[in-house]
């Protein structure tokens, strides 16, 4: 009798898992658009095993991608979630977000929707998307957040910046955070 889901020979989960954990590396430092020749090279395996194990770049980002960004994600989500204060809840979101995208090449690909054909990656901008507006709305039911700020507005500041972070490389992570801050302060009301 055989099984729908054979084992994997030992060389064979040996090898996956060493790809796995390449693109984890690779695709943390230098972000989803790496090409998997990078990939291959630092697991040691061809480019053509990566397609056999993975069936290319898209597999293999969705299987990496809860372990490489949503972990991240959703630990600025849980972490603002304990500030009882509306306004800085909103704004730690965003300074956390938009350090991450500094940060985390991966993370600044995920956020803005560089891989659109991936499934989990864009559930996951979504669901990072979906956060922010409701943090936007208590925000602004205290009356110090502009009421005109939209959802969508956010969503393209949080846009803006990552590629901000993406196009200026050589910018020094505190310069960075310090013009974040500018336009946090104009998130303000009057």
């Amino acid at each position: 009798m055989t099984s729908k889901n054979p084992r994997l020979r030992a060389d064979a989960q040996r090898n996956v898992e060493g790809i796995r954990l390449a693109a984890l590396d690779v695709f943390r430092a230098h972000g989803l658009s790496t090409p998997l020749e990078a990939v291959a090279r630092a697991a040691g395996v061809s480019k053509g095993t990566i397609y056999h194990r993975f069936g290319g770049r898209q597999g293999l980002i969705d299987a990496v991608v809860e372990e490489l960004v949503a972990e991240r994600i959703t630990g600025i989500i849980t972490a603002v979630g304990a500030i009882d204060d509306p306004v800085e809840r909103f704004e730690s979101y965003l300074r956390q977000i938009w350090l991450l995208q500094y940060d985390e090449p991966a993370a600044n690909d995920v956020l803005l929707r560089s891989m659109p054909a991936s499934g989990a990656v864009n559930a996951l901008c979504e669901h990072a998307n979906e956060n922010a507006g409701r943090l936007l709305a208590d925000a602004q039911a205290t009356g110090k957040v502009r009421a005109d700020l939209t959802a969508e507005d956010v969503w393209l500041l949080i846009w803006e910046r990552g590629i901000i972070a993406r196009a200026c490389a050589e910018q020094p992570r505190d310069g960075y955070r310090r013009r974040s801050e500018y336009t946090l302060r104009g998130l303000r009301g009057d």
